[in-house]
């Protein structure tokens, strides 16, 4: 018993210092049930769904999260909206709930199973797809007003499907399975993944090009439409259960104990994350590039408005002005640091461009307090050249420049 009790504070510790450097900020969600499934259509409007029903609102950016009535005790696992009013999500027994207003009422629909239903994908307010236990497929095209099955081929475990229009899709699961069709699931083909454990999580940026992840940190990816599936390196063995994707090269997946990895180059290297949790995330939805919400046990939302890079806190020290130094080193490559002090607590914005004035990368975007801090900033990216980055603090702006030679 001692042991224990000397083993909590030694972890809060950890976690508070972890939240003091971390770029994924903690959100009031107000439950602890384990939330499972988020989805945003922009950077305020989500839902978040989870155990007994649970389901969250934010208006806000998660700033403030509203509970809504299900009408089901069933866990519901994933929810996917297409606008801010209309969404779906689903779970345990055949569970399926549809709104169009927000959320304000959520109706239950006739699913035709009672096996769980783990995912679910609408490429617009008609026509979604959603996969469950023992190779269950379902597809709607009129809102879920009827759901009908389709031939999957396999009675493995089905645990993530995407998109990209109405007929071009993947789903994954049990074993390795990726399933493949290009006419709205009429016909679903195998492809062969290359690894033998489950995949939990799928993401596609144009019918080429996407991602998979699951268990003992496995990460498969494709550039040619899943004809082959080359394995990355993801620095881990933890599961892995998500992956958002916002363009070809920029993603993050989440999983086991927090783990949070980001790519900037397509996953040719996946960079850890401080998630400042050790709870598992179960999933994880960018809008864009800067702008994501990680969900998972017990109640946790995770946010992050810069693509959860690492701000470090140098000082607290009270400076008489606000200032922006020279990167270093200069010139770089790959990576280089850039300082700046804050004088008091202002929004701050520490942004990228390219010689010709393009935002290539938002590295800060949030309320600062008063301090020194210190910015990594990776070109793996980008071409050689010049880059500008500037500093908005209040009032205060300052430019710099900076040179990256490969």
């Amino acid at each position: 018993m001692k042991r224990v009790i000397f083993l909590v504070p030694v972890i809060l510790f950890f976690l508070l210092i972890s939240n003091v450097y971390s770029q994924w900020f903690p959100q009031t969600s107000g439950t602890t049930s384990i939330l499972r499934g988020v989805s945003f259509t922009d950077a305020n409007n989500g839902t978040a769904v989870g155990n007994m029903g649970t389901i969250l609102r934010t208006i806000n950016g998660g700033t403030n999260w509203t509970s809504q009535t299900s009408g089901t005790a069933n866990d519901l696992f994933c929810v996917c909206f297409t606008d801010s009013n209309t969404g779906t999500a689903v779970g345990l027994y055949g569970t399926i709930l549809r709104t169009t207003n927000g959320g304000i009422n959520w109706t239950i629909q006739t699913s035709g199973t009672t096996y769980w239903l783990l995912s679910v994908f609408f490429t617009d307010s008609n026509t979604g797809t959603v996969v469950g236990e023992d190779g269950t497929i379902l597809r709607t095209t009129n809102g879920g007003t009827n759901w009908i099955s389709q031939t999957s081929g396999t009675t493995n475990l089905l645990l993530g499907v995407y998109f990209n229009n109405a007929n071009t899709g993947t789903v994954v699961g049990d074993v390795g399975t990726i399933l493949r069709t290009t006419n709205g699931g009429a016909n679903w083909v195998s492809q062969y993944s290359g690894i033998a454990t489950y995949l939990r999580g799928v993401c596609f940026t144009d019918s080429n090009t996407g991602t998979a992840v699951g268990l003992y940190g496995k990460i498969v990816r494709t550039t040619n439409g899943g004809i082959n599936w080359i394995s990355q390196l993801s620095g881990t063995t933890n599961w892995l259960s998500s992956v958002s994707f916002t363009d070809s090269n920029t993603g993050t997946v989440v999983g086991e104990d927090g783990k949070i990895l980001r790519t900037t180059n397509g996953g040719t290297n996946w960079s850890s994350q401080i998630s400042g949790t050790l709870y598992p995330l179960y999933e994880v939805f960018f809008t864009d590039a800067n702008n994501g919400t990680a969900v998972g046990a017990p109640g946790t939302i995770l946010r992050t408005t810069n693509g959860g890079v690492f701000v470090k806190y140098i000082s607290s020290k009270i400076h008489e002005r606000f200032s922006l130094y020279q990167n270093y080193p200069n010139p770089f490559n790959p990576a280089t640091n850039i300082k700046f002090d804050i004088q008091k607590t202002s929004p701050t914005k520490l942004i990228v461009y390219d010689a010709l004035g393009r935002e290539v990368a938002t590295l800060v975007n949030e309320v600062l307090s008063a301090g020194s801090y210190e910015v990594n900033f990776g070109g793996g990216d980008y071409t050689s050249g010049v880059y500008f980055y500037r500093l908005q603090a209040g009032d205060y702006v300052e430019t710099r420049k900076m040179l990256l030679i490969k």
